[in-house]
């Protein structure tokens, strides 16, 4: 329940989240009889074990209003805010930034990863969609390192790391589209097409769906050495 209300807090980067979002953040539809004492009960366990962690002597983190509560701290205290603003940032600057630049930024910046978020709390709806904002931005910073690894040349050294990555997502399209690029590009053209037909089959199965037009393309490229490939 600590750990919830933690989170909530801690995702609302340092704005007021309501006493009514964090009932139903905390207790969902069932809350619990005086539900306002409860939820300051929370509070203060929160407050008392920040406390014991941290003597800065600025206060407490938790700061509670009339209508909710809010949790003080600098977006650079937080590894998913830096996280988040540095891909934002670089997503920005995509077009004109140096290939092996933008490889250091992002490994610096996936490095903050050391888990699930929030160590795989489910929370509520604020956890949930904050959590779903997280994975999403790391899909696509994972992309762009990758394009920009196989765009420099390294489809050898990274495929080891796209083959595990495609493991974890097999039905994650733009994942399959760069494992299939680094196997052709080193001469595993049957591989590339067995990676594609698994995704198919994946995709089939687990959503109901086909492959998208561009990964079916990508099929079709490695079957016709399509030099775009490489």
């Amino acid at each position: 329940m600590q750990q919830t209300l933690l989170a909530a807090l801690l995702v609302s980067g340092g704005a007021l989240v309501t006493v009514e979002a964090l009932v139903r953040e905390l207790w969902g539809n069932t809350p619990p009889a005086k539900v306002e004492n409860a939820l300051q009960a929370q509070v203060s366990r929160v407050r008392r074990s920040l406390g014991a962690l941290e003597s800065t002597g600025a206060g407490p983190r938790v700061v509670s209003s009339p209508s909710g509560y809010l949790f003080r701290a600098d977006r650079s205290e937080i590894d998913a805010y830096v996280f988040l603003d540095s891909i934002e940032d670089l997503l920005e600057k995509e077009e004109s930034i140096n290939p092996r630049t933008g490889i250091e930024i992002l490994r610096g910046a996936l490095s903050r990863w050391r888990g699930p978020v929030f160590g795989g709390l489910a929370g509520g709806p604020i956890c949930q969609a904050a959590t779903a904002k997280c994975v999403e931005s790391r899909h696509s910073a994972l992309t762009l390192l990758y394009e920009l690894e196989l765009k420099v040349g390294r489809h050898a050294q990274v495929l080891p790391e796209l083959a595990e990555l495609y493991a974890q997502n097999p039905t994650h399209e733009k994942f399959c589209m760069l494992l299939m690029r680094a196997l052709y590009r080193t001469g595993r053209q049957r591989d590339a097409l067995d990676v594609y037909r698994a995704c198919r089959r994946n995709l089939v199965e687990n959503l109901g769906i086909e492959p998208t037009p561009a990964l079916r393309q990508y099929e079709k490229a490695i079957l016709t050495h399509d030099p775009l490939l490489t």
